[in-house]
């Protein structure tokens, strides 16, 4: 029997800094009374937790905590997400703020501690503009320090502010107490430049780290939008209501208009219609819907209005189930500690256990002045221990390996993925918008002998259309001039008719022709049957007494997907095609790009159950799609490629994107990830050698033997050059030389937006999309609602001129810069 007392509920976390916090809210709610499991998902800032209701409430959990220095928020779940987005924004907003600031007011530091340190007020202004830089704009590093401490733990914060802070004191007891050292013969050196630069450039990193962290949440947003929130419900007296989503009930009948989406999963009751199914198989055609068929909430209405019945609503539709594995796909992929938090957990203890052990040394075994040589030497073992070359090592190696991959047309969302790249031994490719070009091509059209001279006719007759069958024959035939075409009628699921000059045409299935008794001759019969064979759908054109033209349509393959497929498995990596289009298309497709191991009519979970099998066999699993219906795969995988040309959902999701669409560049990714890591490895190597060395030298090792003693100034200087020799070695990776696929795009994307006039529905927007992706240069994003087109472009802009054309060419829409 179920325990009715469990329940399962994600809380928003407010205060996780680092992975550290995200272990120590597991351990506090793990310690409430009642709860059985609790997970943090890091990039997501929230936590699923398992508990007896009965025994434990959401406010106790929250009380827990709040004692930890953490807090939930215990709102409704629309709220939830509101609440969330606005905390994330209002925390990125002031990371940067603090970031930039510190930044600022370190310059002036640097400059006078390096050319004006003979100036009388050099130190006090180095010292008040210190002092801003880490108890204001740095104090995030101390509060959490303080709460690590608290709880018996260090992390790289207690590292931050362990080092920055004895720094600080040091310099500030030298600022102000001068002949304590002077009456011993020794400097009062100041180290003010150090503790604010440090701070900076770590603020730098995790606003880096923010940002990037918070685009996760943002495809679980737009997921849920593809939902619409007020729905028409049919009554039992004829009548229709407009009700909200969460009111809909199973069984409920439901009206859906052209161009809407539709709510809920359930069946037709009457009606007849095409659906943008997409979100779910990937595949452009639209499927036909007529009485007793099913549909899924998402999806898209195209041409008439139809009535369903209900289902399954909320929680157990398929859009909910998608929805769902995204999230929990994304918390599995969430790190458990940093290294540098491992090693801050190590490193920090040992650190302050030999200052410590430093000045007793010197304290009981020179009678004379030891405890002020220990003092001295304390204070230098901790300067020539900081963090900073240890805390640039990765961020440095990643900062630059991320730009080089953008030079390359490849957006790495986060260090994880750049790391995780070289790893990759398998590969599983989406078929549509993959390894194809996404959209339907007229790839064949063989006329009759003497029936060319028609093809104006069959241009103006497909133009009527907004099939996308049609749509691909007028993008192939777009330099023929148009014919005035009267009469026309579009006869669902089998084609259309129209009058030319006094004379009928038609288009569309064989069958339909055969059945307005026109028939089709011997060697037409054989192109259909050939065509049939490479899995192209097959149209026909005719007049009145015979048909004119046998054309096929096929979505066509990519012309870098073959060389990019056999880079690949030259490479030793395996390669699977997962696809939701019928097996013998799909079939077609893989032997052509020489892909052995292929999987057909896959629905979306199907797809993330798939990549999940791989991995339990021991699989490093890199999934390559761009479509909605790839979203769950492309988060559940160890690394998710989206095709930059594809959904911004699945660009979210996905870890890395392709500008260019061009399956060649995950090659360049894998190379980019090799030298990322080789470089970070050598960084992390010098940065421990240097402490190995450094700290005994600091700690006077050296002064029985010839007398030498560290001073803390050179102890500044030593740290300053590790740094420099960290940061030199990253930008290596700059000029590294990786096998590019062809012309590389600038590291910076320029993004503009549009308003666009003319959309009439989602058909339109796709219409609208397409258009101006197949432009050179251009990732284009277009919402119906308001009707603006969101454009990063990768070259230099294109101007509004340019983009009208390509929008004309589409239909009667128009285009102006916002």
């Amino acid at each position: 029997m179920q325990d009715t007392t469990k329940e399962t509920r994600i809380f928003p976390v407010v205060g996780m800094s680092c992975a550290a916090c995200a272990v120590r809210v597991e351990k506090e709610l793990s310690k409430v009374p009642g709860v059985s499991q609790a997970g943090v998902n890091f990039a997501a800032s929230n936590v699923r937790v398992v508990f007896d209701n009965s025994s434990c409430s959401p406010e106790q959990l929250r009380q827990a905590l709040q004692s930890a220095g953490y807090d939930l928020i215990l709102e409704t779940e629309q709220s939830e997400n509101d609440a969330v987005e606005q905390m994330h924004l209002k925390w990125m907003h002031r990371l940067k703020r603090h970031a930039t600031s510190a930044l600022v007011l370190s310059v002036p530091v640097v400059v006078l501690s390096m050319f004006f340190m003979d100036w009388a007020y050099s130190a006090a202004i180095s010292c008040i503009l210190s002092t801003v830089v880490l108890f204001f704009f740095g104090r995030v590093f101390y509060v959490n320090a303080w709460k690590q401490l608290r709880h018996g733990a260090v992390n790289m914060d207690t590292l931050v502010a362990n080092s920055t802070g004895v720094a600080y004191l040091f310099s500030l007891f030298n600022l102000f107490f001068p002949e304590f050292w002077l009456s011993r013969g020794l400097e009062p050196h100041v180290y003010f430049e150090a503790c604010s630069v440090i701070v900076a450039f770590i603020l730098l990193g995790r606003f880096m780290e923010e940002r990037a962290k918070g685009n996760t949440s943002a495809a679980i947003r737009k997921l849920m939008g593809l939902q619409p929130r007020i729905v028409s419900v049919c009554r039992a007296d004829g009548s229709v209501e407009q009700l909200p989503l969460a009111q809909v009930e199973p069984g409920m009948q439901l009206l859906v208009k052209p161009g809407e989406k539709i709510a809920v999963d359930g069946a037709l009751v009457s009606g007849d219609s095409f659906v943008n199914e997409s979100m779910l198989t990937g595949e452009s055609l639209p499927v036909r819907k007529r009485p007793g068929a099913k549909v899924f909430a998402g999806t898209v209405n195209l041409k008439g209005s139809f009535v369903f019945k209900a289902a399954k609503v909320g929680a157990d539709t398929l859009l909910a189930q998608i929805i769902r594995q995204v999230q929990e796909a994304q918390g599995s992929k969430a790190p458990v500690q940093r290294l540098v938090d491992r090693i801050a957990s190590v490193f920090v203890p040992v650190v302050m256990g030999i200052s410590f052990i430093t000045l007793l040394a010197w304290g009981l075994l020179k009678p004379e002045d030891g405890w002020v040589f220990g003092i001295l030497s304390m204070v230098t073992v901790l300067i020539i221990a900081c963090p900073c070359a240890l805390g640039l090592a990765t961020p440095t190696a990643i900062m630059v390996g991320i730009g080089k991959g953008a030079e390359l047309g490849i957006l790495v969302k986060d260090a994880q993925s750049l790391e995780t790249a070289r790893k990759i031994d398998t590969v599983v490719l989406d078929k549509t918008g993959t390894i194809t070009e996404g959209c339907p091509v007229l790839t064949d059209c063989i006329w009759k002998e003497g029936a060319s001279s028609a093809r104006r006719v069959f241009y103006s007759l497909e133009r009527c259309s907004e099939h996308p069958l049609a749509e691909a024959v007028v993008q192939s035939f777009r330099n023929v001039s148009t014919l005035s075409v009267t009469d026309f009628v579009s006869h669902t699921g089998c084609g259309i008719s129209g009058r030319v000059d006094g004379k009928t045409y038609f288009a569309g299935s064989v069958k339909w022709l055969r059945e307005q008794g026109i028939a089709l001759d011997e060697e037409q019969e054989s192109a259909c049957r050939r065509l049939a064979d490479e899995a192209k759908t097959v149209i026909a054109f005719a007049d009145e007494t015979a048909v004119l033209a046998v054309c096929g349509i096929r979505d066509a393959v990519k012309a870098t997907s073959v060389e990019a497929i056999k880079m690949l498995q030259e490479r030793g990596i395996r390669l699977v095609m997962l696809t939701g289009d019928h097996e013998a298309t799909a079939r077609s497709i893989a032997r052509e790009v020489g892909i052995t191991e292929m999987k057909a009519s896959l629905l979306p979970q199907q797809k993330n159950e798939y990549v999940r099998q791989l991995q339990a066999e021991g699989a490093c699993v890199a999934m390559v799609g761009d479509g909605i219906n790839d979203s769950a795969a492309l988060a559940s995988a160890d690394l998710g490629i989206a095709m930059g040309q594809g959904s911004d959902i699945a660009m979210d999701v996905a870890k890395m994107t392709i500008i260019s669409s061009d399956l060649r560049k995950i090659v360049d990714a894998i190379e980019l990830s090799q030298a990322t890591v080789r470089t970070i490895r050598q960084n992390l190597f010098w940065a421990f050698i240097y402490n190995i060395i450094g700290i005994p030298v600091a700690a006077g090792v050296l002064y029985p033997l010839w007398g030498f003693l560290l001073n803390p100034m050179l102890a500044g200087a030593a740290m300053a050059m590790s740094s420099v020799s960290v940061v030199t070695n990253s930008l290596r990776l700059h000029v590294s030389s990786l096998s590019s696929t062809g012309p590389t795009t600038g590291s910076q994307l320029v993004r503009k937006r549009y308003q666009v006039e003319g959309m009439m529905c989602d058909h339109c927007r796709q219409h609208v999309e397409q258009a101006l992706n197949a432009l050179d240069g251009v990732l284009a994003t277009v919402t119906l609602e308001p009707p603006v087109a969101t454009i990063d472009f990768v070259q230099a802009p294109l101007s509004v001129e340019q983009l009208q054309e390509a929008l004309s060419k589409a239909g009667k829409y128009s285009i102006k810069e916002i």
